[in-house]
């Protein structure tokens, strides 16, 4: 059995990264500290013994020589071990430790004492050289040279450097439970939040508010983005099972009533009327139920890549209508186009597109009867937005029905039967889909003109006027 791992947690995460940096930065600060100590610490001892190096030349300028006493004193040294040497030009050795110091350089007088570091057996010493005249005899020069070991120094740096680990202990100890505690009252202002998304979980109410932190009110927006998209998609869901089943009922009763009638007889002529009307109802049922379908997907929300390719409007169009030309001859409706032979490209969804064209020029068939002109129509407007119209000569449309054209399920009192009352509705949604507007009037002929406009031009593609029209 696979063991799952545990999730991982965020107060963690967030310690880690405030108390990793400090902590970094606590130990370069305790190197930095370490060497600025131990420069100091080497700067003073060196100034100590260039200044114990003239003491003990001056005594030699007035002197000619070093006491015994004073021998003693310049090699002790509780902490670590002095050395020094003595030499003057005319004499040579004047006296010097037990450890002799490597040879140094003598150096002119009144020039600056020397410093350098030496080996004295296997230790390394700190040394200082400088050359002063007799004050008795103007042709002799003394060279003092000291040096002392390094223990004493590394001492101090050492005892610095301890003292300054523990104080940066404690200091990281302090920061990271001062920090844990901050992570936490931190993460507790969350909890409210947490509260209102357990209480929401079913309402699907938007979370954010006045109380959100700002840091995470980009996730709270994309939750509450993210509930409005789903309870629409209910409400588009509801609402096509409500429509269907609204829509569905007369001609499934239809149906269920003419079966009836052709099971309960024998006569030929009553089985075939009563086949009849199955065949219309049955394609009324079909007709609705593709409605119905063209409907939701018009209306849903969903943001989807096919609603932003690049079409040639004007291809589609006239592609549409010369497939509507067929249906026209068979039904006595003249179809005709008035546009453009070039092309004409905006943002959107071609399929969508059609569907919205199919079902304009359906409902003036439906509606215009036989021996109407539809003209379908395309420009281009100044402002750069394309005007696509499609017009008939038929009876038209009272002036007060015409604002609610568009509505699913209306149609005009007294119109002709067969519509379903959705064409106009799905052609409403996807121009609103495609950000466009459309709009519902009487043509100069006195039937029907719906103008879809677009405002999202893509291309300046001008119109070359044409006209295609079916034969009488």
């Amino acid at each position: 059995m696979t063991k799952l791992r545990s999730p991982p947690s965020l107060r963690l995460r967030l310690q880690a990264i405030i108390v990793v940096p400090i902590v970094l930065l606590l130990i370069i600060a305790s190197a930095v500290t370490y060497r600025l100590v131990l420069t100091f610490d080497n700067r003073e001892h060196d100034r100590a013994l260039a200044a114990d190096a003239r003491a003990i030349a001056s005594l030699l300028a007035q002197d000619g020589h070093l006491s015994d006493q004073a021998s003693y004193l310049l090699s002790y040294d509780a902490e670590g071990h002095n050395y020094f040497v003595l030499q003057s030009n005319l004499r040579g050795d004047l006296g010097h430790t037990d450890q002799y110091v490597p040879p140094f350089t003598h150096l002119d007088v009144g020039v600056a004492p020397k410093f350098f570091d030496a080996r004295i057996g296997s230790e390394t010493v700190r040394a200082v050289t400088l050359s002063v005249q007799s004050l008795t005899d103007v042709h002799e020069i003394f060279t003092v040279t000291l040096a002392e070991s390094l223990d004493s120094r590394a001492r101090l740096a050492d005892e610095m450097l301890l003292i300054t680990l523990i104080l940066y202990g404690l200091l990281v100890t302090g920061l990271v439970g001062l920090t844990g505690v901050g992570v936490w009252l931190g993460l507790r202002s969350l909890q409210p939040l947490i509260d209102r998304l357990v209480l929401r979980s079913q309402s699907l109410e938007a979370v954010t508010d006045d109380h959100v932190p700002r840091e995470i009110l980009p996730l709270t927006q994309t939750i509450d983005s993210s509930f409005l998209r789903l309870r629409t998609a209910i409400e588009v869901q509801e609402q096509f099972v409500a429509d269907a089943a609204h829509q569905l009922r007369t001609p499934l009763a239809g149906l269920r009533l003419h079966s009836e009638q052709a099971l309960a007889t024998d006569d030929p002529k009553l089985v075939r009327e009563s086949l009849h009307h199955i065949h219309q109802l049955t394609l009324r049922a079909s007709r609705t139920a593709n409605q119905l379908l063209a409907l939701l997907q018009a209306q849903s929300s969903l943001d989807t890549e096919e609603f932003h390719t690049q079409i040639d409007l004007a291809a589609l169009v006239r592609e549409t209508v010369i497939e509507w030309v067929p249906t026209g001859l068979r039904d006595r409706i003249d179809f005709g186009y008035q546009g453009t032979d070039g092309p004409l490209w905006l943002t959107g969804n071609a399929a969508a597109l059609h569907e919205l064209l199919c079902n304009l020029l359906h409902n003036c068939q439906t509606y215009g009867g036989r021996g109407t002109r539809v003209t379908v129509s395309l420009q281009s407007n100044q402002d750069g937005s394309i005007e696509l119209c499609v017009s008939d000569d038929g009876k038209g449309v009272p002036a007060d029905c015409l604002p609610r054209l568009g509505e699913r399920f209306y149609r005009v009192p007294g119109s002709a039967s067969g519509g379903t009352g959705l064409g106009l509705a799905i052609a409403a949604r996807i121009a609103a889909r495609h950000s466009a507007t459309l709009r519902f009037g009487s043509s100069a002929e006195g039937g029907l003109s719906v103008i879809l406009t677009f405002n999202s031009l893509t291309s300046t593609s001008k119109l070359a006027p044409g006209f295609l029209r079916q034969p009488s």
